[in-house]
Parts: C-alpha cells; sequence; structure tokens
C-alpha cells in the first residue's frame, strides 16, 4: 500500500492475557515543522510587543488601549455569548498576550486565499430546482415548506423529491454497498474525507480508484491535511497522482498563526457519476467498520442518495476541491446528469455549512433548531458530543418541557476524555427539564443523526460541539417524510437496547471532579 511503511510503528503491549502486538501512527515531519513555526510566531509576536512595552516609554499605555478595544470589540461582535466568555477571560486575565491571541485566533472567516476562488465556482453550479418542489411541498405541509425555504436561502442548496435513499446502520454496511457503487463508474468518482487512513478500509477502496482511472475514470480525492496528519504520509497526494488519482489535501498546513488550525474540512463525501452519492459520520478508516478495537465496538452510521439530490453534493465537493487546487480543474463531462426517476418517498435536501463568506449563518444549527421546535411527540438525537451553546441547550430542554419524548445517545467509551468531561458538565442541567440521557455501552458511538415524529430527520457529519457548529466545514441531510427516516427511528429504538440510561443519582461526583466540569464548560467553545 502507498506509504504504509512510512507511517505505522510497532510497540507490545502487557495485559492479563499476555503480552499483545499493536500498530500506531507518528506524525509526519512536515506537520511538527508547521506547528513549531505557528508556535515560534505567537511567541515571537507576543515577546516583541512585550519588550515595545518595557523599553519604549509609554507603549504600555498603547496596549492598555488595544485592550480595551478588544473587551469592547468581542461585547460588541453578534457572536454568540458563550463564545464571547472565554475570550474576555482570556482578554482581561493574560495582559498583552490575551489580546494578541485574540487577533491572531478569534476570526472564523475563511483565508483570504479560499475567498478568491469562490466566484470562479460558481460555474460548477447546477440549477435551481427549488421553484416547482417548495410549491408542492408548501400545499402539503406550510411548516416543513417554511423550514426547506430557510435551509435553501441560508445553505445557497436546493430541494429534491424522487431520490431513493438508503440509511446504513454500521460503517460495515456502508462500505460494502460503497465497493459494489464504486465498480460501476464510467465517468467520475469524487471522495472527500476528513480523515483517510491506510488500512483495510482504504486499501479495498484504492484498489477501486486505480482500476477506474486506468480505464479512463475522472478519480479526484480530497482529504484535510491536520485531520490525516497522523494517518498518511506528508506527500501522500503525491502518491496518488502516480496511479492516476488526482488529489490534495483540504487547507494545507503550512505554520501560520491563522485560522488555518479552525476551519478544517470535516465532510464525508462520495459521489459517483452524479447519480449516487454517500454521506454520513463515517471516514475511511478501519475503526469505523470494526476491523480494529479502539474505544469498544464503534457506532456509526451514513446514508445513500440516489437521484438528482446527489448534485448537490457534487457541488459542495467541487466547491472544496476547487478552492485548494491550483487551477481549476478542466471538466469534460456532464457533472449533473438527468437521469431516470428513482423511486423515493419524501422530500430531500442536502446541505453544506462552514465558515463565512461561504456561509453568513450557521446551517447545521439552525436545522437542528427548527427540527426540535416541530417536534410536537419525540425528538431522537444521537451525537458523539454534547458540547453546545445556552440557546441550543434551551431549544433542548424546551422541547422537553412542553411533553416531547427527547432521548439523546452519546458514547459510554469516549475518545478523547477531556471532551468527555466537557460532554458530561451539560448532563445535570438537561436531565432537569426531562431529557432522557444514554450511553452506549458496547463503545464508542459517532453517529450524527436527529429524527423527530416519523416526519423530520437529519443525517450528516455535525457533532453537537462547537468544532462542527461554528468552525469547520460540515454537511448533511435534511428530509421530510422520506422513508429512510422510518429505518432511522428504528436503529434508535434498537441501539438503546445497548445502553445505559444515565440518572440524578449516577452523577453525583467529587467536588474536584465537579471544578474541573465546571472550568472545561467555560472553555468549550474554544475546543
Amino acid at each position: 500500500m502507498l506509504g504504509r511503511k512510512t507511517m505505522k510503528r510497532k510497540y507490545t503491549v502487557h495485559t492479563g492475557k499476555g503480552i499483545i502486538e499493536r500498530e500506531y501512527n507518528y506524525v509526519p515531519i512536515r506537520y511538527i515543522i508547521a506547528f513549531m513555526l505557528t508556535l515560534l510566531e505567537i511567541v515571537a509576536i507576543i515577546g516583541m510587543v512585550v519588550l515595545c512595552c518595557y523599553y519604549i516609554p509609554y507603549f504600555y499605555i498603547a496596549a492598555w488601549i488595544t485592550q480595551i478595544f478588544c473587551v469592547i470589540n468581542i461585547i460588541a461582535s453578534n457572536d454568540n455569548p458563550d463564545y464571547k466568555v472565554p475570550w474576555l477571560l482570556f482578554v482581561l486575565i493574560l495582559p498583552i498576550a490575551g489580546f494578541m491571541l485574540y487577533f491572531l485566533f478569534y476570526s472564523r472567516k475563511l483565508e483570504k486565499r479560499f475567498i478568491r476562488r469562490l466566484s470562479d465556482l460558481k460555474r460548477y453550479a447546477y440549477a435551481n430546482q427549488n421553484t416547482k418542489i417548495l410549491a408542492e411541498l408548501e400545499e402539503e405541509n406550510p411548516h416543513a415548506a417554511a423550514q426547506a425555504k430557510m435551509l435553501c436561502r441560508i445553505s445557497e442548496a436546493s430541494v429534491f423529491k424522487n431520490t431513493r435513499q438508503t440509511y446504513y446502520p454500521l460503517g460495515e454496511d456502508l462500505w460494502h454497498a460503497m465497493l459494489s457503487d464504486l465498480e460501476q463508474a464510467k465517468r467520475f468518482i469524487f471522495l472527500e474525507y476528513f480523515i483517510i487512513e491506510e488500512g483495510e478500509f482504504w486499501s479495498s477502496i484504492l484498489d477501486v480508484l486505480k482500476r477506474k482511472a486506468a480505464e479512463g475514470v475522472t478519480v479526484r480525492v480530497l482529504y484535510d491535511d491536520i485531520g490525516c496528519m497522523s494517518t498518511l504520509p506528508g506527500n501522500y497526494y503525491k502518491l496518488l497522482k502516480k496511479s492516476g488519482i488526482e488529489a490534495t489535501p483540504f487547507s494545507r498546513l503550512r505554520g501560520n498563526a491563522d485560522s488555518e488550525f479552525n476551519n478544517r474540512n470535516h465532510r464525508k463525501i462520495c459521489v459517483i457519476d452524479g447519480k449516487v452519492g454517500f454521506t454520513g459520520g463515517v471516514n475511511i478508516a478501519d475503526e469505523y467498520i470494526n476491523r480494529i478495537n479502539r474505544f469498544g465496538h464503534w457506532k456509526d452510521t451514513a446514508i445513500r442518495l440516489e437521484g438528482e439530490a446527489v448534485w448537490e453534493l457534487t457541488r459542495l465537493f467541487l466547491t472544496d476541491y476547487g478552492i485548494n487546487v491550483k487551477r481549476l480543474p478542466s471538466l469534460d463531462f456532464e457533472l449533473y446528469p438527468k437521469q431516470q426517476t428513482p423511486s423515493g418517498s419524501g422530500y430531500v435536501i442536502p446541505f453544506g455549512d462552514g465558515p463565512r463568506p461561504l456561509y453568513a449563518r450557521r446551517v447545521g444549527k439552525s436545522v437542528i433548531q427548527n427540527i426540535l421546535n416541530s417536534a410536537t411527540r419525540y425528538a431522537y438525537i444521537t451525537t458523539p458530543y454534547l458540547i453546545i451553546d445556552n440557546e441550543l441547550c434551551l431549544c433542548i430542554e424546551n422541547a422537553a418541557l412542553r411533553g416531547v419524548d427527547v432521548r439523546i445517545i452519546l458514547p459510554h467509551i469516549p475518545d478523547k476524555k477531556l471532551v468527555f468531561t466537557m460532554t458530561q458538565s451539560f448532563y445535570p442541567r438537561l436531565l432537569k427539564a426531562g431529557v432522557r440521557i444514554y450511553e452506549y455501552e458496547p463503545g464508542f458511538i459517532h453517529a450524527k443523526s436527529y429524527v423527530t415524529d416519523d416526519e423530520y430527520a437529519m443525517i450528516g457529519t455535525i457533532n453537537l460541539d462547537y468544532r462542527s457548529l461554528v468552525h469547520h466545514f460540515e454537511n448533511g441531510v435534511w428530509m421530510y417524510r422520506s422513508s429512510a427516516i422510518r429505518d432511522m427511528k428504528q436503529d434508535f429504538e434498537k441501539t438503546l437496547e445497548s445502553c445505559i440510561e444515565i440518572t440524578s443519582s449516577s452523577l453525583r461526583s467529587k467536588l474536584h471532579t465537579r471544578f474541573m466540569r465546571s472550568v472545561c464548560k467555560i472553555f468549550a467553545p474554544l475546543f
């Protein structure tokens, strides 16, 4: 396999069952250099300002005025108050260093080098499908039509009908379906993932990609540079190009002290010939299909779309790919093919989310709030993390307080202990409002799904944390009265059988644990 020998190191572990051998990935030197350059840049900038305050008369007055300016700017901004609080603490508690970090990292806008490409990428868009279908939806259900209109407006997506949906309750199911569909590719294959890791999953897909590229099929791969820094060699895109695969890392890490660490690409998209598309929580790594065991059984979900709704996934990929390559790709095939109408029920809106100016509003958060606000009977949520702002927390609480059966499934075995501590800090408040919280006892649940009243659902890459809701490039699929909703609900109910319900009595903890959770909760928006 490409680069496999350069990425793996073996080590032994002594367990009760004897000595076992494991493998781990190391971080290539390019990333280490980038992190060191970033750290040096931060230290140098702060150091110069400190020296100026010490040696230049009255320079400290300018620093003091700058600190006041930062405080006023933070308070007056339109950002969520939960995001403002930790930054105010930084600026007020850490003199000089606080406001310098504010200037370096507070902004959540897309980098200028990406913005310059946006107008050119509009040529890859498809003709808007909204007018006729929205009119049909409004006649059927005005409230659902209002949700669809808002989502289409803030994400620049379209609403589609006659799209067949197939729901996969496990990553293993997605794997086999992807391999089958990839084998049928005739014109192009687009893959976009936060994590690609060398192993059985990726090896099986890569074999197909190589064969298809040799047959003349256009194959393009986009992976996040930081997401893959410990799973792929730093020059992996060059290795793929030797096999005829056009590849590029998303937002290649350069060691700049700016938003390149925040605006990562967390999307998972696979498009085949513009007719079939996959998305969901599954990255291309072996733990997602339970070929390796990292945190117990890995529970993840995904969805397959067949029909014109795939067009939006194609558009999202081309935008992300286009802002990362030096030259825009030439396209000698039909991106948005007309096709025989597949049998599919309901309405579907694939959509994207990300930083400004691509998205002026928080798309994923708005979708989740609308779904929860419309619930009258039940609201089922599956998420690996629960680190939310006050607005979203109130939305969940209000649903439970008005009598909706709100249930949330979270992992029992965490992948990140600090993040799990932050997640648990929200348990008491939600339990008091009547929300029922469960932890998936067999291991880690990575699924991101929302189902209400057998009518609305959303599945995709969006976690209930600040990374997903504020910083990252994300994507999802909103559905109304679609056939997949029934399957998602049944899978949720089946998963509950393997869960432990959290109660107020089980949350009793020591004073230092409660203090730690409180501190984590304050600074959660920065993680």
